[in-house]
């Protein structure tokens, strides 16, 4: 018998042939038709009006660039996830029938709760794979907090010190041109408030001991503002916490609190006649909940800020930074009256009202679109004599903000460098 292979395509050999295999199997063909059904999905009930709800604290996923070669087709799995339909829905179907009828969270992709993994054992070598970690971990006393505290800390994207050498040379294209530079570094949740997190969780040695040596070296190898002890120190005041129990950001507290020490660092002194008065509240939606497949909100106390002690100054402008925001109004004492320029990301969105009450001109853009378009957020941070970063722990901690590349801060600051201060 020859061993020779046929001439053709295995498909086109006769059925009886005991070589022959069909081009489509069953199994192949079903696969086929629920990729398809994936892939097309989201752009089908889009047409019928139905919109995709995100379920994790973060965007939507974009649909993928042909530019991108090789990345349009990774990037396909990501964005049909995100833009599933009735993807929310399903998340709290699951999660519900996982606690009526077994009595415990659900677990979904990446663990969605605090897990024992890892508790008990040794973390000196951390996993290298961060879906080990919990989404959400479940606390004490009702809180919620967010796994990426843990999990970003404990499976950083860059070293300690190259997270330091990056903000380091932000601080040196900034203040070349000129301009002044502040930083502040809003604390997570978890380390304004260690004691609600359960006793044992995966990840608690290697983030707690992250968070220790990130607090250590940071501020005093970047000049970043500590804003811990503030915060304690005005939550302590008002009777409450000054993050809340179900949300990973602070209160408004917070935002007025981080208007002070930047207004302060700024022109020593100017907050002396400040007046703070409490004003309306509303329900806010929380974001931990959500990953839960919960629908939950949390109170807002909001405040009115007046520099000059008289009218209320503040300006409630909802905005998420990817558009840059423009606050202006005209100066009153007590006001910082050099245009400020931001990049900051959702905990500013807490302190947006307070800063255009205290600054006179200041626009805010979101840390990531700096790295997408250098360019344009050269141009942008350029139109100020003073430029601010409000920058989360866990991302920071984590390596995880594109814009520590210093080849990013290197092209902004070759724009900066063209249109210096003098």
């Amino acid at each position: 018998m020859s061993s020779r292979l046929p001439p053709v395509h295995e498909a086109w050999l006769p059925r009886e042939h005991p070589l022959h295999r069909p081009r489509h199997g069953r199994r192949q063909l079903t696969a086929l038709v629920c990729a398809v059904l994936f892939f097309t999905a989201p752009l089908v009930t889009w047409l019928f009006g139905a919109r995709p709800e995100p379920v994790e604290n973060r965007p939507l996923a974009p649909f993928p660039s042909l530019a991108d070669g090789l990345g349009f087709f990774t990037g396909l799995g990501p964005w049909a996830t995100d833009h599933l339909p009735f993807r929310g829905g399903a998340v709290r179907s699951v999660e519900g029938i996982s606690r009526g009828v077994f009595g415990e969270p659900a677990r979904t992709s990446g663990g969605a709760h605090s897990s024992p993994i890892g508790a008990g054992q040794s973390d000196a070598k951390p996993p290298l794979d961060e879906n080990v970690f919990p989404n959400v971990i479940e606390g004490k006393n009702g809180w919620l907090y967010l796994g990426h505290d843990v999990s970003y800390r404990c499976v950083p994207k860059r070293s300690l010190d190259q997270v330091i050498a990056g903000l380091r040379r932000w601080r040196h294209v900034v203040e070349a041109s000129g301009r002044r530079f502040q930083l502040v570094i809003a604390p997570d949740k978890s380390t304004v408030y260690p004691e609600n997190m359960p006793d044992d969780y995966a990840g608690k040695d290697c983030s707690t001991a992250a968070r220790a040596e990130f607090w250590r070296r940071v501020p005093a190898a970047t000049g970043a503002i500590d804003m811990r002890g503030e915060l304690r120190a005005v939550a302590a005041r008002n009777g409450r916490p000054i993050y809340h129990d179900i949300d990973t950001h602070w209160t408004h507290e917070g935002g007025v609190a981080m208007t002070y020490q930047l207004a302060e660092r700024l022109r020593p002194g100017s907050t002396a006649g400040w007046q703070v008065r409490p004003t309306r509240q509303y329900p806010h939606p929380a974001d931990i909940p959500d990953l839960l497949g919960q629908q939950r909100t949390v109170p807002i106390q909001a405040y009115s800020l007046a520099p000059d002690g008289g009218a209320d100054n503040t300006q409630f402008r909802p905005s998420d930074f990817h558009h840059p925001l423009h606050l202006e109004s005209e100066p009153k004492p007590g006001m910082i009256d050099a245009p400020v320029r931001m990049v900051g990301d959702s905990f500013t969105q807490f302190a947006s009202p307070y800063l255009a009450a205290a600054f006179t001109d200041i626009a805010i853009q979101h840390p990531d679109d700096v790295a997408t378009d250098p360019q344009a957020a050269g141009q942008l941070l350029a139109e100020g004599r003073v430029v601010v970063f409000e920058l989360s722990e866990r991302f920071v901690a984590g390596g995880r903000y594109p814009m520590l590349d210093p080849q990013v801060a290197d092209r902004v600051g070759a724009v900066l460098a063209a249109h210096p201060v003098r």
